[in-house]
């Protein structure tokens, strides 16, 4: 694709996870070199289509229990990618029209597009942040024009905590970020693991790392489950997403995948 608004740091040469995602869910935001890493990866892993899938109707489910049944009316939603159906301020609006959101994405492509997200109800609110995951000091100073620090919050690390491929590095990027929101604030976390169609996952995450794109790591779900260390794990704790409180009223994907998630409070 062309864009005379696109940044002139974009590299299209290279490919990129949030817009590999959004051709696996069918968006047209995506460039040949993020089309033909997507193709290499389905040739290994068919189930790749279904890992985008799953993983947002796992977002749906978490954020339409968090902004119903748990109250929460405020989300930091760190690593977006690319706005596609489904947005965590869309699901958490309609559930809850006064719901604050601040997407975080140190993207370009995504800063392009950040005007689509940054609509909201009346009653709420919605705002960007253009910030690196690692970046914790930028990310909470610019969330705090939109979110109460004194009021919970659900963290979403949805698919960006396996782009954090130290682990020390990994979790304190987590700690830190939980400990700046109060007791009853959320973590919700999606990260890939070789649990299903293990060596294909290997594979292709083989070829990722060496084509010059953001290096990515899989974890096990004991490993994942760590980050969750001194938080209340909500049932069914750390499984494949489509295990993850499935909906019988829209059972979309039903199958395992490799992205694993949980959801957990902060008592």
């Amino acid at each position: 694709m062309t864009d005379p608004e696109l940044p002139a740091t974009l590299n299209t040469e290279v490919a990129h996870s949030a817009r590999l995602w959004n051709y696996l869910l069918g968006g047209k935001d995506n460039f040949a070199a993020d089309r033909e890493a997507a193709e290499y990866a389905l040739a290994l892993m068919p189930e790749l289509v279904q890992s985008a899938r799953a993983n947002r109707e796992f977002l749906g489910r978490a954020v339409r229990h968090l902004a119903g049944e748990a109250g929460i009316r405020q989300f930091l939603d760190i690593g977006t990618g690319l706005p596609t159906a489904n947005n965590t301020h869309e699901v958490a609006q309609l559930a809850a029209p006064d719901s604050r959101i601040v997407y975080v994405d140190n993207d370009p492509m995504v800063l392009v597009h950040a005007r689509a997200l940054l609509t909201s109800t009346p009653e709420g609110a919605t705002d960007y942040v253009d910030a690196d995951a690692r970046d914790v000091e930028r990310i909470l100073a610019r969330a705090e024009a939109t979110l109460d620090f004194t009021q919970p919050i659900a963290i979403m690390l949805l698919g960006i905590v396996n782009f954090l491929v130290d682990d020390e590095e990994a979790h304190t990027v987590v700690r830190r970020l939980l400990a700046a929101v109060p007791p009853g604030s959320y973590l919700v976390m999606s990260h890939p693991t070789e649990e299903v169609n293990g060596p294909a996952v290997r594979e292709s995450m083989r070829q990722w790392n060496e084509s010059g794109a953001a290096p990515i790591a899989a974890r096990t779900p004991a490993q994942i489950a760590t980050f969750f260390d001194g938080l209340e794990l909500l049932e069914p704790g750390i499984v494949t997403c489509t295990a993850w409180r499935p909906d019988p009223r829209h059972p979309g994907i039903t199958d395992k995948v490799s992205e694993y998630a949980g959801v957990g409070r902060k008592p």
